[in-house]
């Protein structure tokens, strides 16, 4: 499992000593039953930023693993990469989303390639986001002050993939793990 890890660590190009060292740190000598990588490059200007973040699931743990590049800061120059490790107990997973977009639903078989995008969403309660908007009523020539309306949204960790992007078999990897977590956070 640990060089298939690699491999795929290594397909994405992108620091691999430097990404995979962090999540064995974290990993340690727990046994490793599964893994998913995402690499995500975004863009800004003409410049090309990378992000990768490998899930790794041990039997006690969800390790989420994150590297990224930025602007080294003065007086470095070039890139720096930052490389971080959140370990969460499988106890403490309260929700495991696996979110699946299927194109042309009406000829959908099991075990299809007709998925066009897998979304995992994982929640433990570490972050939380407030979304607030202005309140209203329903007197569109009401001009008092309503205060504010919002929601609290729990906002831990969401992966997607897509067929287009990560390739078809990038989409079946996350929702296999995805499966592979649901489980183990049921126990």
């Amino acid at each position: 499992m640990r060089r298939d890890l690699r491999a795929d660590i290594e397909a994405c190009g992108y620091f691999p000593d430097l990404v995979e060292d962090a999540v064995i740190l974290a990993v340690a000598e727990e046994e490793l039953l599964d893994f998913v990588v995402h690499h995500e490059p975004t863009f800004a200007h003409d410049e090309i930023h990378r992000h990768v973040t490998v899930l790794a699931l041990t039997p006690t743990r969800l390790i989420v693993g994150h590297t990224d590049d930025q602007p080294a800061e003065p007086p470095m120059t070039g890139i720096a990469a930052a490389s971080s490790t959140e370990s969460v107990a499988l106890s403490k997973i309260n929700t495991v989303v696996l979110t699946r977009v299927v194109s042309r639903p009406e000829s959908y078989r099991p075990g299809s390639t007709d998925v066009a995008e897998t979304w995992l969403s994982v929640g433990w309660g570490a972050v939380r986001r407030l979304d607030l908007e202005q309140a209203s009523c329903p007197d569109p020539e009401c001009e008092a002050d309503h205060g504010y309306t919002g929601a609290l949204v729990g906002d831990d960790l969401t992966v997607r993939m897509s067929a287009a992007a990560d390739g078809p078999d990038r989409v079946a990897r996350l929702a296999r793990f995805s499966s592979a977590l649901q489980r183990a956070a049921a126990l």
